[in-house]
């Protein structure tokens, strides 16, 4: 096999994984929205619990569990958590109150999002072309929100459930850019598995204090229902990273968007939602911002990597 052979196998293998992670995730909010109105605490808690089972599997069948909970740095894996936490609880939240392709579109803010935080507090410099694909990226975010946002101005809207579902949807999609900061921020001198087992167990704890404010009894299809979607995204963490592993991030990225298309069929054929023009519209707008910057950052990895092996050597 030749090396480029190989390149693109293992590019099409990242892909593929990708595809089917973004699959698993889309099943574990299927399982979470038809279990129907449970409190998000306790989503919460059974999505991050029953993760861990699959995590931890997986990390012994590769002989990594000895040091997986190993850290220098757990203050910052607990604020990961807290953050993490309340993104994943206000997510929940809107899942259980919007169609599934809004929840999930909705969602698609946060990359975007990212872009903003990065500035405002690391300072890093974006440029023009960026800051004009966020600017686009969030008038869909508004398209897609309008239809509901808009009953705010009359008396009538203001206990419709789907307009506090979007507002949950858009400050998760806030809190969560946050998140992905401090996760980026890990990155550098964490492991990928320890990362994952430290949020796991941190927002499984933590949600543990939401039990006085309402956690109800389960049936026993709703309680099933939970423990799969905990499995699920315990499984989606697991085949995400690898897909990571085989393939570029700025390659694989952009397939993380098959879940609208995954989100508008499940909802159709599971819930019976008909995602309207705004949803669609909207979307297409987020994912076409989303993928602009992705490409972006990855041209100017290409200047940057070009312009280091043009320098001359120092000293």
């Amino acid at each position: 096999m030749t090396v480029d052979h190989a390149v693109g196998h293992n590019t099409l293998r990242g892909i593929t994984l990708k595809i089917v992670s973004v699959t698993v995730f889309v099943g574990m909010q299927t399982c979470i929205k038809t279990a129907g109105d449970v409190p998000a605490g306790q989503i919460v808690f059974f999505r991050s619990f029953f993760a861990i089972f699959p995590i931890i599997a997986f990390l012994a069948f590769k002989g990594e569990l000895a040091t997986a909970f190993t850290t220098r740095r757990p203050f910052n894996h607990i604020a990961r958590g807290l953050v993490g936490v309340g993104a994943m609880g206000l997510g929940f939240f809107a899942l259980t109150r919007l169609p599934l392709p809004e929840a999930i579109t909705l969602n698609y803010a946060q990359p975007l999002l990212v872009v903003v935080f990065s500035s405002v507090f690391l300072g890093e410099t974006i440029r023009v072309y960026s800051w004009s694909a966020v600017a686009i990226g969030l008038a869909g975010v508004l398209i897609i929100s309008w239809p509901e946002l808009t009953l705010l101005n009359s008396g009538a809207g203001l206990d419709d459930q789907e307009v506090l579902g979007v507002m949950a949807a858009l400050i998760a999609a806030a809190i969560s850019a946050v998140a992905m900061l401090l996760v980026r921020n890990l990155v550098q001198t964490e492991k990928t598995a320890t990362i994952v087992l430290w949020f796991s167990s941190t927002a499984s704890v933590l949600s543990l204090f939401t039990l006085p404010f309402g956690w109800q009894a389960l049936t026993p299809m709703q309680a099933a229902l939970l423990v799969v979607a905990g499995f699920c995204g315990g499984l989606g963490q697991i085949l995400m990273t690898a897909a990571y592993r085989h393939a570029e991030a700025s390659v694989v990225a952009p397939f993380e968007y098959t879940s609208m298309i995954l989100g508008v069929v499940v909802g159709y054929f599971v819930f019976g939602d008909v995602t309207s023009l705004n949803t669609l519209a909207g979307g297409v707008i987020v994912v076409a911002a989303g993928i602009f910057i992705i490409w972006r950052e990855r041209q100017l990895g290409l200047e940057r990597t070009r312009t280091r092996k043009a320098a001359p050597p120092q000293g």
